[in-house]
């Protein structure tokens, strides 16, 4: 009986190490796939300031830049972090979007249209979630 409880515990603990081996491989794309979600969640939050930033140009139009900068930020934490095709996509539209909005404003559109980043940044949250 102690031989049978033996072995039972060994399979067990075998199972065990098998089937944690490749949960542990695959942490590092869990934790990558988490930065890209929690990323592209504070870019969601940057497109969301740079509308009110555009709507309130008159009154303080240092923070349609301060929004952008933002953006851009994040999107090099993304692109830093992956491999993915998807995801490099995204962030590549998304970083010509924000050029796009910044040649407009320079160009003296100080109510450019920003629609194109909104659509960029709901295109990288969505290869972002898991």
């Amino acid at each position: 009986m102690a031989a049978r409880h033996r072995r039972r515990t060994a399979a067990f603990a075998v199972v065990t190490a098998l089937v944690a081996l490749p949960a542990a491989v695959g942490c590092d794309a869990v934790n990558k796939a988490l930065d890209c979600v929690q990323t592209a969640d504070s870019i969601a939050d940057s497109v969301t300031d740079l509308q009110q930033a555009v709507e309130n140009a008159a009154n303080d139009p240092t923070q349609t830049d301060e929004s952008l900068n933002s953006i851009e930020k994040n999107l090099d934490k993304i692109g830093d972090k992956t491999d993915n095709a998807d995801v490099n996509k995204a962030v590549d539209d998304l970083n010509k979007a924000v050029g796009n909005v910044r040649t407009a404003i320079k160009n003296g559109d100080n109510t450019p249209d920003i629609s194109p980043v909104t659509d960029a940044a709901g295109e990288l949250t969505k290869v972002c979630t898991p």
